[in-house]
Formats: structure tokens, sequence, C-alpha cells
């Protein structure tokens, strides 16, 4: 530190040497550091999905969802005010999380383009389907990391594993985590282990049914396979998926597999432009399917299929989904409350 240059000292008392030896001392002393910023609790947090790993340390603050099960997911642990944009709905978003779902913006009708998705400053984006990320679309998890956005695919749709209620689990805990709040992914796991636990003890003696699910197709049925959500769902409300051996999620059967194999139910995908009644329109007029047991006894169950994905619909899904195939069992959770889920 120094002093200004005087010519002549003043009248006034010159300081004493002790007086001056403080204010020296704060002259040379080095500037203090700012505190580091204390992280929010639980993190850094790192989580390894799909064979990516991404270190987070703090929750992401402008997320977009693609696909509608994992929007739901979001809204389900309240985290709206966490979303900057969401996209492509399979059919009505579930009653309980309209109002929240009305508050963010919707970015496509389907799939919004790469330049839509970077419009709205994404630091994180959440894929239902692999083809969230296709990467022809120049969406793939790479191009986007390059852009510094970090993401996630439901595990659903990761390149190995069979999904099942467990994953489900960990799904919506480390959501939970990712985004700071545990307790309610905790509170939320809790309640559904309850539910899944409740059916499954109603059901307990019963003789599982035959099932073949119907998702789609005319020359070929496009049904699900051993590898999906959709495949436990079916074991857990007391089904035998009769495609259960597709090494794949979804896939194509022939009709004539669908004869071989005898269903004595038919689940019906619900969702699209093609109406459940067309649907059973087409199976019950297709003279080569007069003698399967489910067709010749109109024997139809009907499913959303935002109830058969990995997401929080499932464990009322598995409920809904037992009273159709065993009504002798009847729903553990009323209609009404059903409904809402």
């Amino acid at each position: 530190m120094s002093w200004p240059r005087r010519t002549r000292l003043p009248l006034a008392p010159l300081l004493s040497a002790a007086a001056l030896l403080p204010l020296l001392a704060a002259c040379s002393a080095p500037a203090t550091e700012t505190p580091a910023a204390k992280a929010a609790p639980g993190f850094p947090y790192t989580v390894s999905n799909c064979g990516v790993k991404t270190t987070f340390t703090a929750p992401p603050k402008r997320a977009v969802t693609m696909n509608q099960h994992v929007t739901e997911v979001m809204l389900a642990l309240g985290l709206e005010k966490s979303l900057v944009g969401t996209a492509y709905l399979d059919d009505a978003i579930l009653p309980a999380y309209k109002k929240a779902y009305d508050s963010v913006p919707v970015l496509a009708k389907e799939y919004p383009s790469k330049e839509a998705l970077l419009a709205a400053n994404p630091d994180f984006v959440y894929g239902g389907y692999s083809s969230a990320f296709a990467s022809k679309d120049g969406r793939s998890r790479d191009d986007l990391k390059r852009a510094g956005i970090d993401t996630r695919l439901n595990t659903e749709y990761c390149p190995s594993g069979s999904p099942s209620v467990d994953d489900l689990y960990r799904e919506v805990d480390e959501i939970g985590r990712t985004f700071g709040v545990p307790d309610r992914a905790a509170k939320w796991v809790g309640e559904a282990r309850t539910t899944v636990a409740a059916t499954e003890k109603r059901l307990k003696g019963t003789a599982p049914v035959s099932v073949f699910v119907y998702d789609s197709g005319d020359k070929t049925a496009f049904t699900a396979g051993g590898k999906g959500i959709g495949n436990e769902l079916i074991t857990r409300a007391g089904g035998r998926n009769v495609f259960a051996d597709l090494d794949k999620a979804f896939g194509d059967a022939t009709w004539e597999q669908v004869v071989a194999r005898k269903p004595e139910v038919v689940v019906i995908y619900d969702y699209g432009s093609t109406t459940v009644e067309r649907k059973k329109k087409r199976l019950i007029d297709d003279p080569a399917l007069k003698d399967v047991p489910a067709i010749r006894n109109r024997r139809f169950a009907v499913m959303p299929l935002s109830d058969t994905v990995l997401g929080v619909r499932v464990p009322a899904a598995v409920d809904k989904l037992a009273a159709q195939l065993h009504p002798a069992r009847g729903p553990r959770i009323p209609p009404a409350r059903r409904a809402q889920r």
C-alpha cells in the first residue's frame, strides 16, 4: 500500500506507529478467498444409464421429456417446474397430472426437430423410447452431449436386460435422486410396492390364463414380446404371454402362430386413430382365427398403451388387467380411484 506524498505535515497530532501497524497489515494481507458454494444435499450424484455414465453436481433446471410415460414419471414426482418442454403423447394424460402437464410447453405433437429441441435450451433430455434419441434426426445422446445437454433413456429400452417392476422402482428412484427429490421418489415406490403386493395376494393360487397382445397389424400381428414391462404386467396380473419367447419388447408374429398358441384372452392395446372396436372387428372377422379360444369366446381385455410401458401407471395397471383376466377375483382399487391413476 502506498501513501500519498505530502510537502508538509498537518497540524494534528501524528499517528503513532502503533496506530499505523493495523492499517499496514491490512494493506499487505492477501485477499480472502470466496468460500466454495455448498453442494446441494445428495450431490454430486453419479448414475449409469444404458451404458452412459453421468455425474450431476446439481439438479437439472431445464429438462425436456420425450414420450408420455417419462413425462408422467416427472409429474408424479412434482417436477413440472423443472420442465421447459415436453413432447409426444400416446393417449390422454392421467387426470391427476393434467393441471401440472398443462403448465409445461408442448414442443411438438410427436418428436421435435433438433432445432426446436435446442431452442428450448434444455440442460437435460429424458427419452421414453430409443427413437427419442434417433441419430438420423441429430438427436442422439452423443449429439446432445456435445451440445452440453445431459440425457436419460427409460431403462425399458436399454440394449440389455429384461425390464421388471423392480426396474420401474429403480427408474423412479434415479429420477428422484437426479432432481434432488429422493424422498418423493421413496414415497412413490413405497405406495407402488403396496399396490403390487395386494394384487399378488389377491391372485394367489389362481391358474394363469394364456394371453395374446394385439397392438396392431394386418398381414402380421404386432405384439408384446418377452423383453418389455408389458410381459411382466401380464404375468403379475395372472396371465401367460403366448409370445414371451419373442426376444424384444415388441415384435411381429404370424397369424398362424397366434392360431397354434391358442390364447384364451386377447389384450388389445388402445392408442392412436384405430379404435378398440375396429381392432376387435378385424380379429373377429378373420376366418383364420375363428377357432382361437379367445376369439370364439369373445374374451377381450383392453389396456391403454401408456399403461403397458415402464412408467408410473404400471402398479395400478397390473390391478386393472388382473380384474379383466380374472373377473371373479375383482379389482382391489375401486374403479373411481383406478380412473385417476
